[in-house]
């Protein structure tokens, strides 16, 4: 009895053993190889994620240089413009001015310039990160980042491509300068100024909007660079010209006459070399490859540029009998200038709407300031100044507002386009940014001139000007065996003669 006691538990236990701990056993390594796949599973999204996060940074980077290389560019198309415009005993000059103000905003905004706009310190100006220095882990971003340049955190790319980027942006401010003191200023005195200009003066104006400083806290809205960069280098220009005075022969006994530039080829070459830099200028301004953003803003830039060529052209036909050359061209460079500002946040026909007023504008004022006799050989003054005020208040009248497929964050929707009192404040915020850094860049852009004037003299002599800054200047000639066209008239030509005389005198 007790032995069938005991085979009846040897069977259940075979009985177990067989069925039950095989069971047991598979059930433990399921549950053993779900918790891995659970666990496996966040690491294998975090390098997928961490993939995808690198590709953004190099993707980004890549744009972000692309179209600071086409800003880049863009001093080409000033250079040719300039050296159009000018008679050509001065295109050495123009071209070595040009050319040498890149050099000199390298310098300048690499030691002083960046650190002042960019870095952390007062809502006036920024006192860190000179030299390209200081703690930055960029391309960290957010509350990730750590570093001095808090105002670019916001954008995900190495510290040394947005200084690449916001280079070019600085070299253009002060090369909108050379334009309108063409022909009579000293190459020392250009050479100081662009010193100054680019480590000082505008990266000050620069840190109130761009760079953390009070206007960007008051939210001034100026997407890429209308008033940052255009309206500053347009006072700048402006205040030169006047301390200069105008070229010999230019302005007597009241009469403006005429000094053309010898080639116009070369201005409308100069012409199409910013229109396509400034799709980098604009465009690139996103500082990330988002497509939506910079398709918008191609079409935007392209359509004010269109609109301001148009109206210039019909403005001008009517204005002074034939659609003049040189103003069609101020005309598309002042819709490109006037868009600028707000390019991320209009739409196509507020676009348009803005390149129209941009290219009237710039006709009567080439027309206003030649009635108030400030020479402006190239009409740089109309073009950046005017232009550049223009499409800063017009971010306030046709912003599209935030919360809609063009933009999140930015100005409110526009008083033309149904804004209400959320209009009436942008606006009034854009004229006090407007008129503080109109204040502070003639204020700052008058005393060193001045004081360039007093220490090293800013204007050559009328012997130099007469026979031309190339040779009196530079040694050299642009164009060695032609012979020099006669580039005024008769008439000016004897007034020339007795100032020359007196001078002697």
């Amino acid at each position: 009895m007790f032995q069938k006691k005991l085979n009846k538990v040897k069977l259940i236990k075979n009985i177990f053993h067989l069925r039950v701990v095989p069971r047991v056993l598979l059930a433990t390594v399921i549950v053993l190889v779900w918790v891995g796949a659970a666990m496996a599973k966040p690491t294998t999204m975090t390098r997928v994620d961490l993939v995808e996060q690198k590709l953004q940074i190099a993707l980004d980077t890549v744009w972000v240089i692309f179209g600071g290389c086409l800003i880049f560019f863009m001093n080409a198309g000033f250079a040719t413009l300039e050296s159009g415009f000018c008679r050509q005993k001065n295109v050495v000059n123009v071209l070595a001015k040009n050319l040498i103000v890149f050099t000199l905003a390298t310098i300048a905004f690499w030691s002083f310039g960046f650190g002042i706009m960019f870095s952390e310190g007062t809502p006036l100006f920024g006192f860190q990160g000179f030299f390209l220095s200081g703690v930055d882990n960029s391309p960290a971003t957010g509350e990730n980042y750590q570093g001095v340049f808090t105002a670019l955190a916001g954008t995900g790319i190495p510290l040394k491509a947005k200084f690449f980027f916001q280079l070019m942006f600085a070299g253009t401010a002060a090369t909108i300068v050379s334009g309108a003191v063409a022909e009579r200023i000293r190459f020392l005195a250009f050479f100081i100024f662009s010193l100054v200009l680019v480590g000082f003066c505008y990266p000050v104006t620069g840190h109130w909007i761009w760079g953390g400083g009070w206007l960007q806290g008051l939210d001034f809205y100026d997407f890429a660079g209308s008033t940052v960069v255009h309206s500053v280098g347009g006072w700048a220009a402006l205040v030169g010209a006047v301390i200069l005075g105008p070229r010999i022969g230019k302005y007597q006994q009241g009469k403006s006459f005429a000094l053309p530039g010898h080639n116009l080829t070369l201005s409308t070459l100069g012409c199409f070399i910013l229109w396509l830099g400034w799709f980098g200028f604009n465009a690139g301004s996103t500082m990330k490859a988002d497509p939506l953003a910079i398709s918008h803003i191609l079409l935007t830039t392209n359509m004010s540029a269109a609109m301001g060529g148009i109206a210039a052209t019909i403005t001008t036909w009517f204005y002074f009998g034939k659609p003049d050359l040189s103003v069609i061209i101020n005309g598309i460079l002042g819709g490109l200038v006037a868009i600028t500002a707000g390019c991320r946040f209009v739409s196509l026909g507020g676009a348009g709407f803005i390149g129209l007023v941009a290219g009237v504008l710039i006709v009567f004022a080439v027309d206003v300031f030649d009635h108030l006799q400030i020479d402006d050989p190239a009409g740089a003054i109309s073009v950046h100044l005017v232009g550049g005020i223009w499409g800063t208040l017009a971010v306030a009248l046709l912003a599209v507002g935030p919360d809609v497929n063009l933009y999140h964050i930015g100005p409110a929707q526009g008083l033309l386009v149904g804004g209400g009192l959320g209009g009436i404040k942008q606006m009034f915020i854009q004229l006090l940014g407007i008129a503080s850094v109109s204040l502070f860049t003639v204020l700052a852009s008058w005393m060193v001139w001045s004081l360039i004037d007093l220490f090293v003299g800013i204007r050559v002599s009328p012997e130099a000007e007469l026979k031309g800054l190339d040779i009196s200047e530079h040694g050299l000639q642009a164009y060695t065996g032609f012979m020099l066209k006669n580039d005024v008239s008769p008439m000016v030509a004897g007034i020339i003669s007795r100032l020359n005389n007196k001078h002697k005198t």
